[in-house]
């Protein structure tokens, strides 16, 4: 009797530990090591890089100079959110004419950390409640020294 319990609860723990194990996903462009160097400055052009590599996962928006291929590999344990375990960017950049020009890698150093701050975003200025902005503008219109100068015909003054 006491074996069976000690079993069960081995096996209890045993399948609540698996629960636990993180969960790995690979996520974008996988990289193929020879492919990417096979890519050479001053040899290969728009077409060749194509063929070769595919096509970018984006390529530069304001010029055509450079095409990025982005591999990402993230991690999570059941119901937290998940974070980057290991990022690579392949970056093949281009002349005017279209030839390759130069081929770089990137890693972890461009991701960028951004912590927010509650739900809302801090603003400079006057912080209004809700009754203050409902009713704020209430009686201002027309008053004295307001656009109407206080008059019905606009004049400032006693008639």
């Amino acid at each position: 009797m006491k074996r069976s319990v000690t079993l069960m609860m081995l096996t209890a723990a045993a399948l609540a530990s698996a629960g636990c194990s993180r969960i790995k996903a690979n996520q974008g462009y996988l990289i193929d090591e020879t492919l990417f160097t096979s890519i050479l400055p001053g040899t290969d052009n728009r077409e060749s890089v194509s063929r070769t590599l595919g096509r970018p996962t984006f390529a530069a928006q304001f010029d055509n100079g450079s095409w990025y291929y982005v591999s990402r590999l993230t991690g999570q344990y059941a119901f937290v959110a998940p974070k980057t375990l290991g990022q690579q960017i392949l970056i093949v950049s281009f002349d005017a004419e279209g030839n390759v020009s130069k081929v770089e890698r990137r890693r972890m150093e461009k991701i960028a950390r951004i912590n927010p701050v509650d739900d809302k975003t801090p603003t400079l200025g006057k912080s209004e409640g809700f009754f203050e902005t409902l009713f704020g503008n209430v009686g201002a219109v027309g008053a004295a020294g307001g656009p109407l100068g206080g008059q019905p015909d606009g004049r400032d003054g006693p008639r």
